[in-house]
């Protein structure tokens, strides 16, 4: 399918918008989060990936779980563990409100992916059994439709938010010429154990566990749709051979993302 017209990422240049067009202010960046969950498959690190529908701004993009910083995302320093938000602000080189990024990326990885990232009596949280599946998939459905908050779902189940579980990856902006803008901040996770992750039908087509290796030939060979820091993710994941190992360099930001200080800038960017 064609795509919106952006950045030239082999040139670093603009593509010039259709000739008579008028000239338009670009679109304000809205702030967003996405997370990688991430497990050690066979041999190589996996992560969830999920594909954007054929609707909205970027059409069919195989993506990691992510969306939007809601209003309530903000409200919710009281429920998260081993974080603050002068710590995450500091780690965000934010003046404040850096917490509600972590929250997001919990928030959505939950809507988009199934995976709770939340403790609950101290451990890591896991469904008691299937009618405690179903309570929960319902709150999934509801988060999604915007029926309820995060906040309401961990204070009716006892819940706090494993924002320790949680580590800070990159930051992304998408270009001027994009149709939406994105200020995007990523974040890596493993995968709790003993649950599971499915796309959601409404916010996804479907979702499913790929090596990196594996994704980045589906974009070669035509297959998937991907963006600029989708690709530059993947290959850095792809350079470790344990979730383990990942994990770690990421939390202690020994990690890199290879790119010229001007792509940076510019960001999102199709390859």
């Amino acid at each position: 399918p064609a795509l919106p017209p952006v950045v030239s990422i082999l040139a670093g240049t603009r593509v010039s918008p259709p000739e008579g067009a008028p000239p338009r202010p670009p679109p304000v960046p809205r702030d967003a989060a996405t997370v990688l969950v991430v497990r050690q498959g066979a041999g190589d690190i996996e992560v969830f990936m999920v594909q954007r529908p054929a609707r909205g701004d970027f059409p069919d993009l195989h993506v990691f779980p992510g969306g939007k910083v809601d209003d309530h995302d903000g409200e919710l320093e009281h429920a998260c563990h081993g974080l603050d938000d002068i710590e995450a602000s500091r780690r965000l080189t934010l003046d404040g409100g850096g917490l509600r990024y972590w929250v997001t990326a919990i928030r959505e990885c939950f809507e988009e992916s199934g995976v709770l990232l939340a403790y609950r009596n101290g451990a890591m949280f896991e469904p008691r059994d299937e009618a405690e599946e179903t309570r929960f998939e319902a709150y999934r459905n509801a988060l999604a439709a915007g029926r309820t908050s995060l906040g309401e779902v961990v204070a009716a189940e006892g819940l706090t938010l494993a924002t320790d579980r949680v580590a800070y990856f990159s930051h992304w902006i998408t270009p001027e010429m994009a149709p939406a803008r994105f200020d995007t901040r990523f974040f890596v996770a493993v995968m709790p154990p003993r649950q599971s992750a499915r796309g959601h039908v409404r916010e996804t087509v479907g979702g499913d566990w790929i090596s990196p290796t594996a994704a980045l030939k589906r974009f070669d060979a035509d297959e998937w749709l991907m963006i600029y820091p989708t690709l530059k993710t993947l290959g850095m994941v792809r350079s470790y051979r344990t979730v383990q190992a990942l994990f770690e360099a990421v939390s202690a930001g020994r990690h890199a993302i290879e790119v010229t200080p001007e792509l940076h800038v510019q960001g999102m960017q199709y390859h």
